[in-house]
């Protein structure tokens, strides 16, 4: 999904990885944006957003993530954060703005997290 994360104003430092999620046929290159440990070193970095090929996908709460799936034919049950979170197609109905706004609050989600 073409979604550029530096246009999202008002979030902090961030590492991206590349990954492969599930297996076989079913096996998907993904981009993986995580919020940096502040606390402990060994401790994973929590996600904060997936993009896949023709979604995106960013942690919510529950009232949000029904509400947006009531709203939007294009927004699901995140597979990747599954009820935490909601994934979204690409077909226009969100605005740019609303899709920074997700990322921006699932960045401070995941930070809260993580402290």
């Amino acid at each position: 999904m073409d979604f550029d994360i530096s246009k999202v104003s008002g979030i902090g430092d961030y590492h991206t990885e590349r990954a492969t999620l599930g297996k076989g046929n079913d096996a998907e290159e993904v981009i993986i944006y995580r919020v940096p440990e502040e606390n402990s070193v060994t401790s994973p970095m929590k996600p904060f957003l997936i993009l896949r090929k023709n979604t995106l996908e960013v942690r919510t709460d529950a009232k949000l993530r029904d509400l947006l799936r009531e709203k939007y034919e294009s927004v699901m049950e995140s597979r990747y954060f599954g009820k935490g979170g909601v994934e979204i197609v690409n077909s226009g109905q969100l605005s740019t703005d609303e899709l920074n706004d997700l990322v921006r609050l699932s960045f401070n989600m995941s930070k809260e997290i993580t402290a």
